[in-house]
C-alpha cells in the first residue's frame, strides 16, 4: 500500500483527476452509452497516470537536487525502476482500453499520450515546449466523439478551444517552479518568456478559446448562443481580465497561477456545456 500511495502521489493527482473528469463529462455530453463511457474514462485515467509517473521518474534526479520534499521519488518512498514499470503498465492499459472504441479513438489517444511523453522526455527544455500541449489538448475533445458508435472528429472550434486550454495549462503550470527549473537546466518556453508574459499570454489564450466555444457550435450566430454559454463565457472573461491586471501589476504570484487555472477550468466547463455539438 505504501508503494501504491507513493505512485499515486507521483502521478500528479490533481491534473490527472481533472483531465479524467473532463473526458468523462465530454463523454456524457456526446451521449456515449455506459460501456463506452466507462472505457473512455478508464483509458484516459490510465493514460494520465502514465504521463504523471513517467514525468516524476525522469525528473527524479532534478527533484532531489532542489530538495523537492513533495515528490515521493525524491523522498525515496518508491524506486525509479518501480515508477518506470508502473508508467509502462499504465500506458499499455490506456491503449488496450482504447482499442475496443475503434482504431480512430486509439490513434487519437496514442497521439495525445505520445505528445505528453515526448514533453516529459525532453521537449520541456526547448523553445517549443508548448507544442505537445497544443497538439494533445487540441485532439483531446475528439476522444469523446471518436468513442461513439459513429466516430467523428470534433469540430474545428473544439480543436481551437482545446489547444487554447493546453497553452494556458502549460504556460501557468510551471510558474511556481520556474526557479527550481532554471537551476536544473530546464528552459522551456515559459522560462524564456518570463513569468509575467507567460501569465498574460495564458489569460489571452483562455479568452480566445472561450470565444471559439461560444460561437463555434452555432456557426457564429450570436443570437443562437444559449444563456448558460453566455454565463460561462462571461465568467472566463472576468477571471482572465483579473489575471491580466494582476500579472501586469507586478511579479506573478500564486494568486495569478490560481486565477489562470480557474479560467482554464471555466473554459473546460464551457466546452462540456457545448459537448452536444462537439462532432464536426
Amino acid at each position: 500500500m505504501r508503494t501504491l500511495r507513493a505512485l499515486w502521489g507521483s502521478s500528479h493527482p490533481g491534473p490527472t483527476l481533472v483531465v479524467t473528469a473532463l473526458a468523462l463529462a465530454l463523454g456524457v455530453a456526446v451521449g456515449l452509452e455506459p460501456w463506452r463511457l466507462a472505457l473512455l474514462t478508464a483509458a484516459v485515467l490510465c493514460g494520465q497516470l502514465s504521463v504523471g509517473i513517467s514525468n516524476d521518474a525522469i525528473d527524479a534526479h532534478r527533484d532531489r537536487a532542489v530538495g523537492r520534499t513533495d515528490k515521493p521519488l525524491a523522498r525515496g518512498e518508491v524506486s525509479t525502476r518501480t515508477a518506470w514499470s508502473a508508467a509502462a503498465i499504465a500506458l499499455t492499459l490506456a491503449l488496450v482500453l482504447s482499442a475496443p472504441l475503434g482504431w480512430r479513438m486509439l490513434a487519437a489517444h496514442a497521439l495525445t499520450l505520445g505528445c505528453a511523453w515526448a514533453y516529459n522526455a525532453g521537449l520541456k527544455s526547448t523553445a517549443i515546449s508548448i507544442a505537445p500541449f497544443l497538439v494533445s489538448f487540441g485532439v483531446f475533445p475528439s476522444l469523446a466523439s471518436l468513442a461513439a458508435p459513429e466516430p467523428a472528429y470534433a469540430g474545428g472550434w473544439a480543436w481551437l478551444a482545446g489547444a487554447a486550454l493546453g497553452a494556458a495549462v502549460h504556460l501557468t503550470n510551471v510558474l511556481p517552479d520556474l526557479g527550481d527549473d532554471r537551476r536544473t537546466g530546464v528552459r522551456g518556453l515559459p522560462h524564456r518568456l518570463g513569468a509575467r508574459a507567460s501569465a498574460a499570454i495564458a489569460a489571452v489564450a483562455v479568452v480566445c478559446g472561450a470565444v471559439a466555444v461560444l460561437l463555434g457550435p452555432v456557426g457564429g450566430d450570436v443570437s443562437a448562443v444559449t444563456a448558460p454559454s453566455w454565463a460561462l463565457f462571461a465568467a472566463v472573461a472576468v477571471v482572465a481580465v483579473a489575471t491580466l491586471v494582476r500579472a501586469t501589476a507586478g511579479a506573478p504570484t500564486r494568486a495569478v497561477f490560481r486565477l489562470v487555472m480557474l479560467a482554464a477550468l471555466l473554459l473546460a466547463a464551457q466546452l462540456v456545456v457545448s459537448g452536444a455539438h462537439l462532432a464536426a
